[in-house]
């Protein structure tokens, strides 16, 4: 099997990385992540010119039908650019829910907007006792006068700042742990009794806590089956964590490459100390745990769109395990090669690091997925 990008996948990169090299520098980022939004809007249109807003969704919607590789070569290249905007929320996550499991009305209003820029979404879905259990549910939702009443709380909504709609998870049967009972709602951000409140995160970020209290809706705003939306919210979950690790691949090949160039240029004792076999030994494991991402994130790319979920759950979290682990010893070795220089602010090294330590707590961290994929099926000794 050819595991090689294709042409159109490395033009589009080309493309991305042209854009970032000339009016996403990292000066620009670090204005970026200080400004009320948090990422640029100029950029976001710039996006959807390029086409990766609509990259994933079918072409009846304006899409361009791309696959979870084609995603995968996109994030890379977030990665490394360190881009801001909420790629992530709006088009993996909460657009691939709509495109696998809204109904045709929704489908048509939602996603050409999401691909021409127009409208940008979050999900949802954890809540603060839950930690990183999607099944734990006790924000609630209510039949009432021919529709649906919402009422609880959700935690760390990425990009929930921004957002125009809110993609919230919510039970409409059965316990708080319970698989079934779990329905989804198209909640609009400016829907009385939705209050945000919030905050940036430790790579420049934004998200928020969502309080929902009595948010009456439509019926129309359920999205799939009401009491069976956990599986098509796990699904959208472990295509965002294979974007995630794509992402994580990005940062740790810049890190390589920054600590490279440092190793070159930095002398001590009238050489460049590069020339230290123990420093030599060190950025040679460097290399090796990225070409290790690399491999992993090809195998959780490749299985996205597998209908198998054992199969499909054990390819993601076992990906996001071992890069979560292979991020740390890379960005750890980055900032002691670059000395005293790799944890100030003015060094771009420090701010991939942060990126790298959330992406690994994000959507479950390196222990909750080493967990899930010594839990799966096939595993048992």
């Amino acid at each position: 099997m050819d595991f090689r990008y294709s042409e159109e996948q490395l033009a589009l990169q080309d493309t991305l990385q042209r854009f970032v090299s000339r009016d996403y520098d990292f000066e620009r980022r670090r204005a970026l992540a200080r400004s009320p939004l948090g990422f640029s809007a100029e950029a976001w249109e710039r996006y959807a010119e390029l086409g990766l807003l609509a990259l994933p969704f079918p072409e009846e919607y304006g899409g361009l039908g791309g696959s979870g590789v084609d995603i995968m070569a996109v994030m890379e290249q977030v990665g490394q650019g360190l881009l801001l905007e909420p790629y992530l929320s709006t088009v993996v996550l909460c657009g691939g829910l709509i495109r696998d499991a809204a109904s045709e009305p929704v489908k048509q209003s939602i996603l050409p907007r999401i691909g021409a820029g127009k409208l940008q979404m979050a999900l949802a879905a954890y809540e603060a006792a839950g930690r990183y259990d999607l099944a734990h549910v006790a924000c609630t939702a209510v039949e009432a006068d021919g529709g649906w009443t919402l009422s609880g709380r959700k935690a760390v909504v990425l990009d929930a700042p921004s957002a125009d709609y809110f993609l919230v998870s919510a039970r409409s049967a059965g316990q708080v742990t319970d698989v079934q009972g779990v329905s989804l709602f198209l909640v609009p951000h400016d829907a009385p009794g939705v209050t945000t409140f919030p905050y940036p995160t430790q790579s420049g970020g934004r998200a928020a806590d969502l309080e929902l209290a009595q948010v009456a809706l439509h019926p129309e705003a359920v999205i799939g089956m009401p009491g069976r939306a956990l599986g098509i919210i796990e699904r959208a979950v472990d295509t965002a964590i294979a974007a995630l690790c794509a992402e994580a691949l990005g940062i740790v090949t810049a890190l390589n490459q920054a600590t490279l160039n440092y190793l070159k240029t930095r002398k001590q004792f009238g050489v460049a100390i590069g020339a230290f076999q123990a420093l030599q030994h060190r950025m040679a494991e460097m290399v090796i745990a990225a070409e290790q991402t690399r491999s992993m994130a090809i195998i959780a790319a490749v299985h996205v769109d597998v209908d198998d979920v054992a199969k499909r759950r054990r390819a993601i979290s076992g990906a996001k395990s071992y890069i979560g682990q292979a991020a740390r010893f890379v960005g750890q070795q980055a900032v002691q090669l670059h000395g005293a220089m790799g944890m100030v602010d003015d060094l771009s090294v420090s701010h991939y690091f942060k990126r790298l330590t959330m992406i690994d707590m994000s959507l479950g961290d390196a222990d909750f997925h080493l967990g899930r994929f010594s839990d799966a099926p096939g595993m048992e000794a």
